[in-house]
């Protein structure tokens, strides 16, 4: 249930990612920087670095959305798990191998603090 204060962002994760969070270890999620996670992401490019789309990925280019909890769904299934965490942010920058399958260049960085239910 989402309160008049809360903003949260809805994602899905595999199991390793999803029990990763739950138990503390994940203290950060990674999205691609693509069109579709920059509309889920950003209220605005705030910046004019560059003409292309990938010049716009600079930190500075975007104002994210005041998320302030991210609620995680293990799977598509209509009852599968979920947790409730608290979003302290979203910012651009590389992510840890062992927390995004190696993920090489940069990424939107998805800060989780504590797990709420």
């Amino acid at each position: 249930m989402e309160s008049k204060n809360e903003k949260i962002l809805h994602l899905t994760l595999k199991r390793q990612w999803f029990d990763m969070i739950a138990s503390g270890v994940k203290a950060e999620e990674y999205r691609e920087i693509k069109p579709y996670w920059v509309n889920r992401l950003a209220n605005e490019h705030v910046g004019s670095i560059g003409g292309d789309f990938m010049d716009k990925h600079k930190v500075a280019a975007y104002k994210f959305k005041p998320y302030t909890h991210i609620v995680f769904k293990h799977g598509y299934a209509k009852n599968a798990p979920t947790i409730k965490v608290e979003c302290l942010g979203i910012s651009i920058g590389t992510a840890k191998p062992e927390w995004s399958d190696n993920w090489i260049g940069e990424v939107f960085i998805i800060k989780l603090g504590n797990i709420i239910k």
